[in-house]
């Protein structure tokens, strides 16, 4: 992978001490420094990987009139399908060059964000599609706890700090669609310039060029992982939460060159969202002369809510 660090998850998972630390110092440093890294041990295996994206081709191959069919009003995008061109980066008006699908968490009947989180939307022409988005999003959502384990360690706290905001969280895991492009895009591409809202994202999908991540310097890096790694980025909550000590990096989809405007590309992100209730203020071992608070108080909810205004999704 081209400038962005590449970690093991296999390190922090083995009985070895120093090999669990090598990993914490690592991940931390590369999310101090630019924000990303490419991560390989994770728990995802190839032939759930290829079921997912046989599934998804197959989901946005159905005719537009179904997939609109899936459009589920009056919850700001966050189950089921949301049309092409929908979502825009913030202080952008051009809708990015995207269709996609949300999945979300899966709670018992009787856990206390039942009636938060919306259902899940089932896709009655694939019997499939559920079953295999469901995995694929657990599998995630384990790698992404054990990251964020890490990441507690490095900030000297309590190895499992993250768990009870995790474990229930508003996660999201969006396929997303970038359809060939048949005509100039007079100011759009694929996903324009942004910081993610979420804790962490877990990425599948950057094994070609597209993803470009900014660095300190304000230039542009391709970022392209391995066959076997997901790339994983700092977004923006918990950026608030460690007083910008860990970093949400700016990162953008360009569109491909002209002779490859006929492809399709696809590209799967894992967005690991806390409970609303967790309150992102800054931590206090955060915060210090030369690194003073920068973030008023908020809760996850709150700052969600605030963001999917910004990106167009929910109407004020």
């Amino acid at each position: 992978m081209q400038n962005i660090p590449s970690v093991d998850l296999r390190d922090f998972l083995s009985d070895d001490p120093k090999r669990k630390q090598k990993f914490v110092n690592e991940i931390g440093s590369a999310f101090e420094d630019i924000g990303f890294v490419a991560l390989k041990g994770h728990f995802l295996n190839d032939q759930l990987v290829d079921e997912l994206y046989g599934e998804i081709r197959n989901f946005f191959a159905l005719p537009l009139e179904t997939k609109h069919s899936y459009e589920i009003p009056g919850i700001g995008g966050q189950r089921g399908y949301v049309s092409f061109g929908t979502e825009h980066a913030k202080g952008r008006k051009e809708g990015d060059l995207k269709e996609f699908w949300h999945f979300g968490q899966y709670v018992s009947e009787d856990s206390k964000y039942a009636s938060e989180y919306p259902e899940n939307v089932e896709v009655k022409e694939l019997p499939r599609f559920n079953v295999v988005g469901k995995e694929a999003y657990q599998m995630l959502e384990k790698t992404g706890v054990y990251v964020l384990r890490a990441l507690a360690l490095h900030l000297s706290l309590y190895e499992f700090y993250f768990d009870q905001y995790a474990k229930e969280g508003n996660s999201i895991l969006r396929p997303i669609h970038y359809p060939p492009i048949t005509s100039e895009p007079a100011n759009a591409i694929r996903a324009a310039a942004h910081g993610d809202i979420n804790l962490i994202t877990l990425l599948m999908g950057a094994q070609g060029k597209g993803l470009q991540v900014q660095n300190h310097n304000g230039e542009w890096i391709d970022a392209i992982a391995e066959q076997d790694e997901l790339v994983i980025n700092v977004g923006d909550m918990l950026s608030r939460h460690t007083n910008n000590k860990l970093k949400s990096t700016i990162h953008q989809v360009v569109n491909p060159p002209r002779e490859l405007w006929g492809t399709s590309r696809y590209s799967i992100p894992f967005f690991m969202h806390p409970v609303s209730d967790m309150k992102l203020d800054c931590l206090e071992n955060c915060i210090d002369a030369e690194n003073p608070k920068k973030f008023e108080d908020i809760t996850a909810g709150a700052y969600l809510y605030e963001r999917l205004v910004d990106l167009g999704l929910i109407k004020k």
